[in-house]
């Protein structure tokens, strides 16, 4: 059996998107931080702080962006 170092980098290169193990987890993690982004979202509705808006829109643009990723991924 050849080593992995002997092997050309096109045989040695390795589809991460394909192993479902690690769909999982990045699926999970990425599900993790839209949830985090919505928790603080409803603490700045709650408080009158003068950026409130700003970040709320930021963060909204951010949840749509990790939903974008999730279902070009076919992830969601």
């Amino acid at each position: 059996m050849e080593k992995p170092e002997s092997l050309p980098p096109e045989q040695r290169r390795v589809r991460l998107d394909q192993h479902d193990s690690v769909r999982t987890h990045v699926q999970q993690q990425v599900y993790d931080e839209v949830k985090r982004l919505e928790r603080r979202i409803e603490t700045l509705r709650l408080t009158k702080a003068p950026h409130a808006a700003i970040m709320i829109s930021t963060y909204e643009r951010m949840i749509c962006r990790k939903k974008g990723f999730l279902q070009n991924w076919d992830l969601s």
